[in-house]
């Protein structure tokens, strides 16, 4: 399936030009991105190789980890079962998943795993969705007593010789801690995987089954999946890693993963909700124009415009904002699945607020931004690459030139 663009005679050379900087100053290994006004593609471009080693170029059906860009397809899947009737967004989670009965929560001042206390109420749906449930992930601050135990617990799904299911990640999370109380704060953390096993549990289906059958068919998805099968891995990303991880603007990289031996060469077992997930520009383009169309795509309505909605309403509590402790992202709320921004970035106009958008680890990026009525994707493969300089400039221009 070819991208089509729509010449409205707007000019993105300046932008193109600047994402070519990029890849030649050897800052990212490579980069694409698209622009939509509308469900109109108004700009396409592609700068770098697949890889560094043959030099093949980008091409729109090039597979990429999209790691937590999963986390959007995830939140839209379980608000599928939502409108079903399956479950309400305040029903407790131990209502469907009993592992989570019963918390401890680790106390402000502990010295350790085991100085905690009960929790004061039990977790929600919609703060597993949002990040507001209590939960860590293992590596956002790494020396943290919470991490350090999850860690400890193996529930890293890069290190060697993890073997989880979602089920079996679940019954671990259940017999840690959490983080925090329930809805006093937010914190990146493995509830979406937690909702990938909710969705699993509430549809009597596997989390890959229930995806294909009801997102990647009907917007004919062909290349999205958790693992490249052997026929597609010509076309699959390499991953590099920046030689300096804390300094996303210096140069130089070196492979971190394989396309024919690495991570994603095989099936797996866990099935990860929160970045499980590889792909490619044409078919998220095709979900970006689903959500941007209010549900529906190709003849099919996926999940209702007020869903949509409620997905774009802020479910923190009051004082309480996405917040990282490595990354400034300041002015941002989070709904279920989309983090949202309440105030304008640096050299954005006035139309970015309200933009919904996240993005993944290596350097995948979706954003819509419905006062402006532009979307863009951009990917590259550097890990980490998460709210890289490069994405913001791209997005600038965007809303500079199309907005």
């Amino acid at each position: 399936m070819a991208i089509e663009v729509i010449d409205k005679g707007l000019d993105f050379s300046e932008s193109h030009a600047r994402m070519q900087w990029y890849v030649d100053e050897e800052i990212i290994p490579c980069c694409n991105t698209l622009v939509m006004q509308g469900t109109d593609v108004v700009d396409l471009s592609f700068h770098g190789p697949i890889d560094h080693e043959t030099n093949r170029p980008l091409r729109e059906d090039t597979i990429f980890r999209m790691h937590s860009c999963t986390k959007i397809v995830t939140s839209i899947a379980a608000m599928m079962l939502y409108e079903e009737g399956k479950f309400a967004l305040d029903d407790t989670l131990e209502t469907y998943l009993p592992e989570f009965g019963n918390m401890q929560v680790l106390k402000a001042d502990a010295a350790g795993i085991d100085d905690v206390e009960p929790a004061t109420d039990s977790i929600r749906i919609n703060q597993i969705l949002s990040h507001t449930a209590g939960l860590s992930y293992g590596f956002i601050e790494p020396e943290s007593i919470i991490d350090k135990a999850y860690m400890a617990a193996n529930t890293n799904p890069f290190a060697a010789g993890f073997n989880m299911t979602l089920a079996s990640l679940c019954a671990a999370l259940g017999e840690l801690p959490l983080a925090f109380q329930p809805d006093s704060f937010w914190r990146y953390s493995f509830a979406t995987d937690v909702t990938a096993r909710l969705i699993e549990v509430l549809s009597g289906q596997g989390f890959d089954t229930f995806l294909k059958e009801r997102i990647f068919k009907p917007l004919k998805m062909v290349d999205t999946d958790f693992y490249v099968p052997k026929d597609k891995q010509h076309r699959f990303t390499t991953m590099y890693a920046p030689r300096n991880p804390l300094a996303p603007m210096s140069s130089g990289y070196s492979i971190s993963d394989d396309p024919r031996e690495g991570t994603y060469s095989r099936p797996v077992t866990f099935l990860s909700g929160g970045g499980g997930l590889t792909s490619t520009l044409v078919d998220y383009l095709a979900l970006v124009r689903m959500i941007v169309s209010g549900g529906s795509y190709l003849g099919r309505q996926l999940i209702k415009p007020e869903t949509l909605a409620t997905m774009r309403t802020n479910q923190c509590p009051a004082g309480v904002h996405v917040n990282f402790p490595f990354w400034d992202m300041a002015g941002t709320d989070f709904g279920l699945g989309f983090a949202l921004k309440v105030r304008p970035g640096k050299g954005e106009p006035d139309t970015a607020v309200d933009e919904y958008h996240w993005g993944g680890m290596a350097g995948t990026h979706l954003w819509m931004s419905p006062r402006a009525n532009l979307a863009g994707i951009c990917m590259t493969q550097n890990m980490p690459a998460f709210w890289h300089p490069f994405s913001h400039e791209f997005k600038r221009f965007a809303y500079l030139i199309a907005g």
